[in-house]
C-alpha cells in the first residue's frame, strides 16, 4: 500500500496527533521527530485531497479534507475546506488523539515539573524514564496489529526521546543509558514526576589502628538498635566502628540520605588491620551534591579517628568494583599472629611448622565462633607461606601468606578438630591466638 493510502487509513478510522501518526512511520527518514512526520503526511495528504476536491472526483477530495480537519487535528484541511466554500465540521472539543490522550501537549509542563524536581541536586549526566498505565499499551499493540504497523515505534520509547532532549536543552546535562547520575520518572497519564537519583561510590583503603573496633556498625543484639538499659540508649553494641568513622564525612559532604559500607572482607574485632589497608567502597544513596572535595573527606575521617582508624587513596569508582571487592576470596591475605602454647617450644616445632603450612591446602568447618551468622559448611583455603619466629619459651609469631577467607585463629587452635591441618594438632600442644594484625590485602 502507498505510503500516503496508509498515513489516510489510519486517520480515516482513528483520530491521531501530528505525533502519534508520524510514530507509525518512524523508521523511514533520519533527522526528524515524529510531530514532523506527522504533519507532513497531513500536509501531503490535503494537497493530495484538495487536487481530488478540485478534478472530476470532488466528492472523494472532500470527504478526506474532513477526515483529515476532524481526525487528523489539520488546520492546513480546515482552511483548505474553507477556500473551496466547504462546510467544515465542528470539532468536538472533547475529541483527542486515540493513542496518546493529547499527552504530548503536556510536554513542557511536564519538563518544568521534572526540573523543579531535581532542583539542589547535582548531576551531569541523565536518564528519563517513562511509566504508562497498561491499558495505553494495550491500546497502542492492538492498533500496530490491526494495521500491521511495520516501520512504527513504541510511546514509550518516543516520550523518553522527546523528555529527554527538552530536559537536556534546559539544564545543558547529556543523556547517559548505562550509568546516569540522575533517572527522572515521568508518567505524562497521570502527570506525576518522580526523580531516582543514582548512588555515589567511593573507594578506598583504611587502616585500623586499635582493637575492639568492629569493621560495620554493631546494632545491639536486644533492641536491634532502638536503645535499651543493655547498651545505654545507643542502640550499638559498640560505640564506634570503620565504617561510621569512615562514612560521616562523605554522607555530610555530599548530603546523601544513608550510606552503605562494603569491604573486601573483614578483620575480627580484636585484629588491627595494618601494612597497605584493606580496599573499601562507600555507596551513598540519593546524593545532592557529587563534586566533592575527597581530600578534605579524607581530612576529616583522619581527623576524628586520630590513632584508631586512618582512611587514604579514596578515589570516585562505580559499582563494579562493589561487585569486585564481594569476591574478597580471590584476595591474597597477610597475616601477624601471636599464638600461645600450653608447652614449651622446641626449635624443630618451628620448622616443623613452616614446613607443613608452606603451599597447602586445609579444610575449615565453619568455626564455632561465627556459626550463628555462617553458613555450616566445608570450606577449603589455600596457604602459600608461614613463618614462625619464637618470642618466649611458649610463645611464637607466625607470618602467614594465604587465600582470602582463612579463619587463621583456627588454623592455630584446631576449633576441636573443624580445622585440618591445624597447628595444635601437629605438635601436640594446645594453642590459642593472643593477637592478630592483618598486614596486607592483595586484590588481582
Amino acid at each position: 500500500m502507498d505510503l500516503l493510502e496508509k498515513a489516510f487509513e489510519l486517520l480515516n478510522k482513528y483520530p491521531l496527533c501530528d505525533h502519534c501518526l508520524g510514530r507509525q512511520f518512524a523508521l523511514l527518514g533520519y533527522s526528524m521527530e515524529n510531530n514532523v512526520r506527522g504533519q507532513a503526511l497531513k500536509v501531503c495528504l490535503t494537497m493530495q485531497a484538495n487536487d481530488l476536491a478540485t478534478a472530476e472526483k470532488c466528492l472523494e477530495g472532500v470527504k478526506r479534507l474532513k477526515v483529515l480537519a476532524t481526525n487528523g487535528f489539520s488546520r492546513e484541511a480546515q482552511e483548505t475546506l474553507k477556500h473551496l466554500k466547504k462546510r467544515v465540521s465542528k470539532q468536538s472539543s472533547s475529541q483527542r488523539c486515540f493513542l496518546c490522550d493529547g499527552k504530548f501537549e503536556l510536554i513542557d509542563g511536564l519538563t518544568d515539573k521534572s526540573l523543579q524536581a531535581v532542583d539542589g541536586y547535582e548531576f551531569t549526566t541523565f536518564l528519563v524514564g517513562i511509566e504508562l498505565p497498561t491499558e495505553v499499551e494495550e491500546r497502542e499493540d492492538e492498533f500496530k496489529a490491526q494495521f500491521n504497523i511495520a516501520y512504527g515505534e513504541s510511546l514509550r520509547h518516543e516520550f523518553g526521546r522527546v523528555f529527554g532532549k527538552a530536559i537536556g536543552k534546559r539544564t545543558g546535562k547529556e543523556t547517559e543509558y548505562l550509568k546516569p547520575d540522575m533517572v527522572v520518572v515521568i508518567n505524562p497519564f497521570t502527570e506525576q514526576v518522580r526523580i531516582q537519583p543514582n548512588p555515589l561510590f567511593v573507594t578506598g583503603r583504611y587502616r585500623k589502628l586499635a582493637r575492639d573496633i568492629p569493621q560495620s556498625k554493631w546494632f545491639c543484639s536486644r533492641c536491634r538498635g532502638r536503645g535499651c538499659e543493655q547498651c545505654g540508649g545507643t542502640g550499638k553494641m559498640y560505640p564506634e566502628s570503620v565504617e561510621e568513622y569512615a562514612s560521616k564525612p562523605l554522607l555530610e559532604a555530599t548530603e546523601g540520605e544513608d550510606s552503605f559500607f562494603h569491604a573486601s572482607g573483614r578483620e575480627d574485632i580484636d585484629a588491627r588491620m595494618l601494612g597497605s589497608g584493606r580496599p573499601f567502597v562507600i555507596e551513598v544513596s540519593k546524593p545532592k551534591k557529587r563534586s566533592v572535595d575527597l581530600k578534605h573527606v579524607e581530612d576529616a575521617v583522619n581527623a576524628s579517628a586520630s590513632g584508631k582508624v586512618e582512611v587514604f587513596d579514596l578515589q570516585f569508582t562505580n559499582k563494579d568494583v562493589v561487585r569486585h571487592l564481594k569476591k574478597g576470596e580471590g584476595a591474597v591475605k597477610e597475616y601477624a599472629l601471636l599464638a600461645e602454647f600450653e608447652k614449651d617450644l622446641s626449635d624443630s616445632d618451628l620448622r616443623l611448622i613452616e614446613e607443613t603450612f608452606s603451599n597447602v591446602t586445609v579444610k575449615q568447618q565453619t568455626p564455632r565462633r561465627v556459626m550463628h551468622r555462617r553458613a555450616d559448611i566445608v570450606r577449603e583455603r589455600y596457604i602459600y607461606k608461614v613463618k614462625v619466629k619464637k618470642v618466649s619459651l611458649k610463645r611464637a609469631l607466625l607470618e602467614i601468606r594465604c587465600q582470602g577467607g582463612l579463619y587463621v585463629k583456627e588454623l592455630v587452635s584446631g576449633d576441636d578438630g573443624r580445622t585440618q591441618p591445624n597447628v595444635a594438632d601437629l605438635l601436640g600442644n594446645p594453642a590459642k591466638t593472643l593477637k592478630l594484625d592483618v598486614l596486607n590485602v592483595i586484590m588481582e
